[in-house]
């Protein structure tokens, strides 16, 4: 029980830390406009070549997490990511920018999906689902915690020691989190453990389940990246203080949080298959309205049905991927799929970035998000039915 508890700790403490940190990346964007003359088309190409980066890194970071374990490539990674953010407070130029997301915040994105899960994911074979919404619970308390806490950072100290304050955090706290991870030991004897257990990376990519599984995270995965990126500036753009725009992604994460735990306990029950039905309907239910909405208050409402999708879909991938492939190879194959999901998150913050600075407006963006989440609904529902795993 006291490795497992240390290894759900190190994984919550990454998510927390990361993914709070880098959500927090949408406050700077008026500031750089101002201080720079960059458009949103340059500080979402950057955003965007830090989560391709992302993917391209995961499929390194799965296959090294599998054979060497998670505590030396989170190491890594985390040093990275949080010199990233150090570097990032003596930005003078555009080509800094893109290389400090591209390199250095792209390596600490790699790992912190792949490399908790799979690891969670070995670790707990009867609770899978719920464990992995724990660990994405740290996401969401991230999301929650870290953007109205940054607001009050820049606010009180200018955005050039705010960063480099948080660079000099992250780096902490992440190399305390990897401390805390580890594979689980191998069982002996003659019954197969859990990590040998499935099919080999090389046929699984000859099925379609894992290509149909890539597809649907290229289709989602966008929204996962624009939406949280450009909430800020599209509440500033609508009125609202940045203290007050940074509530609109806090929102989110309270809200994620009962995603992730609604989905978490219903992956254990009803399977894979079911819960990204449910979750995409919900993100699909949300999207039509924020396309739209400029009153405050309703545009917080939709944005807490968003941030309950957003949460679900965090948590359903990895579980799912482990019931149709088994557990031989899933950090390479979830960091394929990750990396698929990357290609699209990669693109979605630059198109949404265009779309403004071509409309003045974040319609058009919002709306092609929607159709491509229901083109992935679609394709979830022509997936077979897992033959869930024996606890």
């Amino acid at each position: 029980m006291g490795s497992r508890f240390w290894v759900v700790f190190g994984a919550c403490l990454t998510q927390f830390t990361i993914i709070g940190i880098f959500v927090s990346s949408g406050l700077f964007f008026k500031i750089f406009e101002v201080e720079f003359g960059w458009s949103r088309t340059v500080l979402s190409s950057a955003s965007a070549l830090g989560v391709l980066m992302m993917g391209v890194l995961a499929m390194v970071s799965g296959r090294l997490s599998d054979r060497y374990g998670p505590r030396r490539v989170l190491a890594f990674n985390g040093v990275a990511f949080g010199l990233g953010y150090i570097l990032l407070s003596q930005m003078t130029a555009e080509w800094q920018l893109f290389v400090i997301f591209g390199v250095f915040l792209g390596l600490g994105f790699g790992s912190h999906d792949v490399v908790t899960l799979s690891t969670v994911a070995r670790w707990f074979e009867a609770r899978r689902g719920m464990m992995t919404a724990v660990v994405k619970v740290g996401t969401a308390v991230g999301q929650v915690a870290v953007p109205p806490i940054v607001a009050i950072m820049i606010a009180g100290m200018g955005w050039r020691p705010a960063v480099l304050t948080l660079g000099i955090i992250a780096t902490g706290l992440l190399l305390i989190a990897a401390m805390s991870m580890k594979a689980p030991p191998v069982r002996t004897g003659a019954t197969p453990t859990a990590a040998a257990t499935g099919v080999e990376f090389v046929e699984a990519q000859r099925t379609r389940i894992f290509w149909t599984l890539c597809a649907v995270q290229f289709l989602f995965f966008p929204t996962m990246m624009t939406l949280p990126l450009h909430l800020p500036a599209h509440g500033m753009d609508l009125g609202m203080t940045p203290t007050l725009a940074a509530g609109l992604i806090s929102v989110m994460g309270a809200s994620s949080i009962a995603g992730r735990l609604v989905i978490g306990r219903l992956l254990d029950m009803i399977g894979g298959r079911n819960c990204y039905l449910v979750s995409l309907a919900c993100l699909i239910a949300a999207l039509g309205p924020i396309s739209f909405l400029t009153a405050h208050l309703p545009l917080f409402a939709m944005v807490a049905v968003y941030g309950f999708a957003h949460g679900a879909l965090f948590v359903v991938v990895s579980p799912t991927v482990a019931e149709y492939f088994g557990m031989r190879a899933h950090g390479a194959i979830f960091g394929v799929v990750v990396f698929f999901g990357t290609i699209g998150g990669s693109i979605g913050p630059i198109l949404a970035g265009v779309l403004f600075d071509m409309t003045g407006t974040y319609t058009i963006a919002f709306l092609t998000l929607m159709a491509m989440a229901a083109l992935a609904f679609i394709l979830i529902l022509t997936l077979p039915r897992p033959r869930r795993e024996a606890a």
